[in-house]
């Protein structure tokens, strides 16, 4: 063949020749075809923090296998990239290297930007998003202020999370623990005026529509139901005992209302701070405990205070004493609950620690009085003890006592949401400017539409940047309006929200009249697979879902969900390594593989010498800065090749699992590809056929078994790219084929033609995992200098429903020993001497005589042996 085709598989060349000539010929960039079925393939939006880590490049390299497969069966795939780009790194970081934060954030973006290319990610960069980009900020700030005239948007006073460290309000969401969710700072309560929207007004579809979620995880699915927290009960006046007020409290489960002990009351309850003025232990309570100050990491485990204040119970109208409960917190809107600590376990053991009555009004399966000594009994049953509504099922009794509070006036069937509404107050400069401001007589008011985008003010030359500098910037700017000063909103919108829509401007990018172009988001819309970490799950995702209701419902798109399809990867693990120091401090340390010391097992050590320190193995974990152990994407595929990299990361674990990161792993992968490329040069140079006719009846046994195995792998691949998502048993798949394939000789000019029919076919199940290696070889192959589309190859169905194949069971003296995939059209003859060349029965045969053979045609075959 008339092709230059070095011997060697040169990675680096072939890769960045690929690259320019996609570049040039624009290949991935798509627009909207009726005519053709579409395809959002998509990953979360990374924010760009300088370098790509290893956990990126799974993410992308998996989304980037599914949409070259989706190409290659004729889709129109959109499969974009761009930048979350706001947030604090970028203050930080300017502070740290007095670098203003727009040119420290454009800097990370160009490089990574290099880094995701080098991948040969296949992305419509036409379409990239920046969010501090003022084109695309522009119309986040514009739906605000129609969320705002839709009362979506409002701002009042209140206790808010604050991190001392961020100097920042943080949403619910973003508490983990008591702690900030970015530096793990504990977090205080502050009552301060911050912006919200209305997030609590979609709870009920939130969660109902989690059930149309058919193709996302079930444990996303879980925690964003538990997150939501819809519970149904009653809320309630009760009468106080020494004053004319009312006491509103919730109950979560009105047919336990008789077994109601006590009322507890949130330390942030109204009541709370007249009962500290009129009571010193009260008083002295909260104020050791700091809950004036709101610092709640100050509380005990069901910690707590009698008041000396009692409330009437709402139908025996007996007296039952308030307490003041840490557990009430957060929980509910009223901030007061009717404790029953029989059925409830937070009420149990808050009661037993301050031993107040526990009354049971629920028998068990078998009639009893429950046993609830540690335990309360929550399951529905036969009530008792409760005067009128004795031996009313649960059910029964909820509905009567339900009726019951309705006409009394005093209570109602109410619907309680632990999801509150989301805070997007931000007091940070580097973010989106919320689009409000307030006159001089301190009337709020929208921004007109003609001065948006309200921009950052311009970050001076020669500055000094502090947090000062970033805290008092924005607090300056002032606008007219109607003739009238006024002065802008000082506070920038949680960076969630830049992330919540991004996913519908991909879209229509270029689009300058509106928010979103409606017929380019309807088309492709919803998207087809949305690839991230299940860290994910409560913050992006609700807020995600909740966005895309919010355009839903201003007609911006049809669909009721964003996503027909989850899938959350594993984390990327490596070997860790640290010393103590002589303060006893653990140091961690990066330690090349090359220096690991192993034991007789092959394993590594746990403890180690190095450059004169005693180092301990700390095992496989999350490749972090903190823990020294990450791996340099940039590295790895400078040595070995992108191809090599993808190609590790999509085989060394399911998509769910972690990944263990070993270097011997990627020299396999990279050892196979090079055993591929020799394989297809030495073809090339025997190949003298212009045109592949195969005849599957005039083939020998072994390329039957080769053609069969090319079309049963090939279908697959394909269930496992397109269904599965089973990447890892894909490409095991094709090396297993690619070893049958290499048994073949070069030089017989009978199996030419089916070897080149193979490596095409190989090498374009290999293209959506390797696609520099593939093209390269393709190319070749095919003698093309330009080739554009690549098409996955036709499948035939027939060999795979085995009308032209049979499995064969092998017996020896009767018991089962193996099974093989054979044509039908095979003798007993051939059979016999396939069976005898399988590794698992040759043993057999070297150690005993075979004295009969019982056939059953394209059934089994029986080896009857003896000594």
């Amino acid at each position: 063949m008339n092709i230059k085709m070095k011997k060697k598989y040169m990675p680096k060349e072939i890769e960045n020749n690929i690259q320019k000539l996609w570049e040039k010929n624009n290949m991935f960039s798509v627009t909207e075809n009726t005519k053709q079925e579409k395809y959002y393939c998509l990953s979360m939006i990374p924010y760009p923090s300088g370098k790509l880590h290893m956990g990126h490049v799974r993410n992308y390299t998996i989304s980037d296998v599914v949409a070259r497969y989706q190409r290659m069966i004729g889709k129109n795939v959109l499969h974009p990239m761009g930048w979350d780009a706001f947030g604090l790194p970028a203050e930080i970081a300017a502070i740290q290297n007095n670098v203003s934060p727009a040119i420290w954030t454009n800097n990370n973006i160009s490089y990574m930007k290099k880094q995701l290319q080098s991948l040969g990610l296949s992305y419509d960069w036409n379409r990239e998003i920046t969010t501090c980009s003022p084109e695309y900020y522009k119309w986040e700030q514009w739906f605000f202020i129609e969320l705002y005239k839709k009362n979506l948007v409002y701002k009042k006073k209140s206790w808010v999370n604050w991190c001392t460290t961020d100097q920042t309000i943080l949403a619910n969401e973003q508490v983990i623990n008591g702690l900030c969710w970015r530096c793990n700072t504990k977090i205080i309560k502050k009552n301060i005026s911050q912006w919200f929207i209305k997030i609590t007004n979609y709870a009920e579809e939130l969660l109902n529509g989690l059930k149309k979620l058919k193709k996302w995880p079930n444990k996303v699915k879980k925690m964003q139901s538990n997150w939501i927290g819809l519970s149904y009960g009653a809320t309630i006046n009760l009468k106080l005992s020494d004053t004319q007020e009312k006491c509103k409290v919730f109950i979560s489960q009105p047919e336990v209302l008789m077994g109601a002990t006590f009322v507890a009351i949130s330390p942030f309850h109204k009541l709370v701070k007249k009962i500290s003025n009129i009571n010193r232990d009260v008083h002295h309570f909260i104020k050791k405990k700091s809950y004036l100050n709101l610092n709640y990491n100050n509380f005990e485990k069901n910690e707590g205070i009698n008041t000396g204040k009692f409330a009437f119970h709402p139908i025996t109208e007996k007296k039952i004493p308030i307490w003041i409960a840490n557990y009430i917190i957060s929980e509910y809107n009223t901030k007061a609950i009717l404790g029953v600590p029989a059925h409830n376990q937070n009420d149990l053991d808050f009661a037993k620690i301050h031993h107040l009555t526990i009354k049971p009004v629920i028998l068990d399966e078998n009639d009893k009085i429950p046993n609830i000594q540690t335990i309360a009994m929550t399951k529905p049953g036969k009530l008792f003890n409760s005067e009128q509504y004795d031996n009313l099922h649960t059910k029964e009794g909820y509905l009567s006592i339900i009726s019951e509070l309705k006409n009394r006036k005093i209570g109602e069937k109410t619907t309680h949401c632990k999801l509150k509404d989301w805070g997007v107050s931000r007091q940070r400069y580097w973010g989106v400017p919320i689009p409000m401001a307030t006159l001089e007589n301190n009337e709020i008011v929208p921004i007109p539409e003609k001065y948006l985008p309200v921009k950052l003010l311009s970050e001076k030359t020669n500055t000094t940047y502090t947090h000062d500098y970033f805290s008092n910037t924005f607090k300056k700017k002032k606008i007219y309006i109607n003739g009238k000063i006024a002065l802008c909103e000082s506070d920038t919108l949680d960076t969630f929200v830049e992330s919540s829509w991004y996913y519908a401007r991909y879209t229509c990018t270029k689009f300058n009249q509106g928010m979103i172009d409606k017929n380019a988001a309807n088309y492709w819309l919803p998207i087809d697979l949305y690839i991230g970490g299940i860290e994910h799950s409560i913050m992006h995702l609700i807020y995600f879902r909740f966005f895309h209701k919010l355009l839903r419902d201003f007609g911006l798109v049809q669909s009721d969900e964003p996503v027909k399809k989850l899938l959350c990867q594993g984390m990327v693990l490596s070997d860790a390594f640290y010393y103590i120091d002589n303060k006893n401090a653990q140091n961690w340390i990066n330690i090349t593989a090359s220096n690991f010391q192993y034991d007789l097992n092959g394993n590594i050590k746990k403890t180690f010498k190095y450059h004169g320190k005693k180092i301990f193995h700390a095992g496989m974990i999350k490749m972090s800065k903190s823990k020294k152990n990450g791996v340099e994407p940039e590295k790895m595929i400078n040595k070995y090749g992108a191809d090599t990299v993808r190609l590790f990361v999509m085989f060394a674990a399911p998509v769910e699992a972690s990944l263990e990161w070993k270097e011997s792993g990627v020299k396999g992968m990279y050892r196979f590809l090079k055993k591929l490329w020799t394989f297809c040069y030495d073809h090339i140079q025997n190949y003298k056929c212009s045109n592949i006719l195969l005849n599957y009846e005039s083939f020998t046994h072994d390329q039957k078994e080769l053609y069969i195995l090319l079309h049963q792998t090939m279908q697959k691949v394909e269930d496992d790219i397109s269904k599965k998502q089973s990447f890892n048993t894909a490409i095991s798949a094709i090396m297993k084929l690619v070893n049958t394939l290499l048994k073949f000789a070069l030089n017989k000019n009978d199996s030419q033609e089916l070897i080149q029919y193979s490596l095409l076919s190989i090498i374009k199940i290999l293209y959506p995992f390797t696609p520099h290696f593939s093209h390269t070889l393709l190319q070749y192959l095919l003698t093309k200098k330009h080739l554009k589309n690549i098409s996955w190859p036709k499948i035939e169905k027939n060999i795979i429903l085995n009308k032209n194949t049979t499995v064969i069971v092998i017996q020896i003296n009767g018991k089962m020993r193996h099974k093989i995939t054979i044509a039908q059209q095979h003798s007993k003859k051939e059979i016999l001497d396939k069976v005898l060349k399988e590794p698992k029965i040759f043993k057999y045969t070297q150690k005993y005589e075979i004295s009969n053979i019982i056939y059953v045609p394209n059934k089994l075959i029986n080896l009857i042996m003896h000594h």
